[in-house]
């Protein structure tokens, strides 16, 4: 009889420097922390066991997070609010869990179920202009691939003074990066910080409640 598992989904922030990190970095750092936290975590099977733990999308160097993911399994049940400490205490302030509960075992990975991301760059002045590329080129694995922005751009973004809030599709056929994005909106201006400030299941009405 195959023993049960517990699937845990804990949603985490990660600013300051630790945005640097890239996304491998950022996996050893969770898995890190989730044994200081002395979870009982579930092991792959084979030759070479390793955490079974898996990640929402992952977010390039240098762009932080307010409300990103991670999915555990753990061996047995453990009260979402003594998981939630633990991790705590177990973490840097700038790479803090902040929620969990527990998802269906069978459920869709985070980066399939959130494919919607809102984002929030800042800049060292205000935002007197805003155009964008009907595409743009990027290069991945070496070879030259050409973006639709429409394909990917949900809605129109925002200008508040000196922040740009914009929300990207995560599809089938890939994602847009935030920073490249802002590369095509303003070449000559470098974002002072570049924020995903959530993920969602359906499109959100960036104007509601600003």
């Amino acid at each position: 009889m195959e023993n049960r598992v517990f699937r845990l989904r804990v949603t985490y922030r990660m600013t300051g420097r630790l945005a640097l990190l890239s996304h491998l970095e950022v996996t050893h750092a969770l898995e890190r922390i989730v044994r200081r936290a002395k979870l009982p975590f579930a092991l792959s099977q084979g030759f070479s066991p390793h955490m079974k733990i898996s990640f929402g999308g992952a977010l390039p160097v240098g762009v932080g997070g307010e409300r990103e993911i991670f999915d555990l399994q753990l061996t047995a049940y453990v009260a979402p609010t003594k998981v939630l400490s633990a991790l705590q205490q177990a973490s840097p302030g700038d790479l803090m869990p902040i929620e969990c509960a527990y998802v269906e075992p069978k459920a869709a990975a985070a980066s399939v179920t959130y494919p919607f991301s809102v984002y929030e760059a800042t800049f060292g002045h205000a935002i007197e202009t805003l155009a964008w590329p009907p595409e743009i080129e990027v290069v991945r694995k070496g070879k030259a691939k050409t973006l639709v922005v429409d394909d990917y751009l949900v809605g129109a973004p925002l200008v508040e003074g000196n922040r740009l809030v914009f929300q990207l599709e995560s599809t089938q056929a890939g994602t847009l990066r935030p920073d490249v994005f802002l590369g095509a909106c303003l070449p000559d201006d470098p974002a002072i910080s570049i924020m995903r400030v959530s993920q969602s299941k359906h499109p959100i009405d960036l104007c509601q409640g600003r």
